[in-house]
């Protein structure tokens, strides 16, 4: 990994795992815990070296008590070992007085690579810092940086949805309990992007999100059954070998819409004021209305001990896919459901719906 994408790596990481402020409100006090950090790492790694040449010595004395080496071999490996160690603590603590003098010369807070190279960066969390206190990184000079200005009331935010669970369908006529596709092995995924607003311009009571996802619904087949088509009819068939697995799976892209009600927390600074819905239980009720990618069946099998797999595309699904859909949710995590009002397969003697169940995540 080079210099620059260790930098790229360490700034994401920085900004995930805290608040960040800029460089004036950075305590003078880091440097000095930093290095007095690194005094007694230089302790710690003079005792794990003597350490290792202790048992280093033990290992040599072990062979020449069950005589692989004589005596003279023995003295030999014990001061090649000896040598090495004494270089070990000689460079590591040179590495770590290095460190020490780059930080008694700085007033900021440098992160130092395996390489020795290094930037300058600050991170910390206010103590009343909240989500929306992200603040600003600065590498290098701040002068170099023409930082754009805050946006006073951001009304409209956006965040990446991913979802998961079990999946079923509803089949016209018959008991939801005697279905034909395992209840256990039947899942869905669902990945998206998506964006919301707030309604009202003085209320958080009320937000609309909306945005566009990919849907992977499966259906897995039990009692040695798999899909086939019959002039438009599709229908379920007992397969003419032992099916191992038979699965079926359609893919939608949709464009969900809902709104979302829910407390949430004002937060007023100096140069802007936000509606935080951190750690807050929220209800999403909407729909979705999209397209169907792809549909494909895969059945492995068994003949005469050989397995066997094929693969079948091209059912007689309905291309427009719509349908209804709701969420619980406490924060960015929360229980999903979703029904497709829409058939799965079009002009069917029966109607088979598409449901699911399962937990939703809302990473913004």
């Amino acid at each position: 990994m080079n210099t620059i994408t260790k930098h790229v790596v360490l700034l994401i990481l920085c900004l995930s795992l805290g608040n960040v402020y800029a460089q004036d409100s950075i305590p003078k006090q880091i440097n000095s815990d930093k290095i007095e950090a690194l005094k007694k790492e230089k302790v710690e790694i003079q005792n794990q070296e003597k350490g290792l040449l202790k048992a280093e010595v033990e290992r040599i004395n072990q062979r020449l008590d069950k005589g692989e080496i004589t005596q003279e071999e023995a003295n030999q490996l014990k001061k090649k070992a000896a040598q090495k160690h004494a270089l070990n603590i000689e460079n590591r603590l040179a590495i770590i007085d290095n460190k020490i003098a780059l930080l008694e010369r700085n007033e900021e807070w440098f992160y130092l690579g395996e390489d020795g190279s290094s930037f300058v960066f600050e991170i910390g969390k206010l103590e009343e810092a909240d989500e929306y206190d992200r603040g600003v990184i600065y590498i290098g000079e701040r002068a170099d940086y023409k930082l754009k200005p805050t946006i006073y009331d951001k009304r409209t935010t956006s965040y990446l949805v991913f979802a998961t669970g079990l999946n079923n369908a509803v089949i016209e006529g018959e008991n939801f309990w005697d279905s034909p596709y395992h209840f256990g092995y039947s899942r869905f995924v669902e990945l998206g992007y998506a964006w919301k607003t707030r309604v009202f311009k003085n209320s958080n009571a009320l937000r609309l999100k909306y945005g566009f996802s990919f849907q992977w619904n499966k259906l897995n087949i039990r009692h040695n059954m798999y899909f086939t088509e019959t002039n438009d009819v599709v229908e379920l068939t007992e397969f003419p070998e032992d099916v191992r697995k038979s699965k079926f799976r359609v893919t939608n892209l949709v464009f969900p819409v809902h709104f979302e009600f829910g407390p949430s927390k004002k937060i007023e600074r100096d140069t802007y004021f936000r509606y935080s819905t951190y750690k807050k239980f929220k209800i999403g009720i909407g729909g979705y209305a999209g397209f169907n990618l792809e549909s494909k069946q895969k059945v492995k099998y068994r003949v005469d001990g050989d397995r066997e797999k094929d693969k079948y595309k091209g059912y007689n699904v309905n291309e427009l896919v719509y349908g209804l859909s709701g969420y619980l949710s406490f924060g960015s995590v929360g229980l999903y459901a979703k029904y497709d009002l829409s058939p799965i397969f079009k002009d069917q003697p029966m109607d088979q719906n598409n449901i699911s169940l399962g937990i939703r995540f809302d990473l913004d």
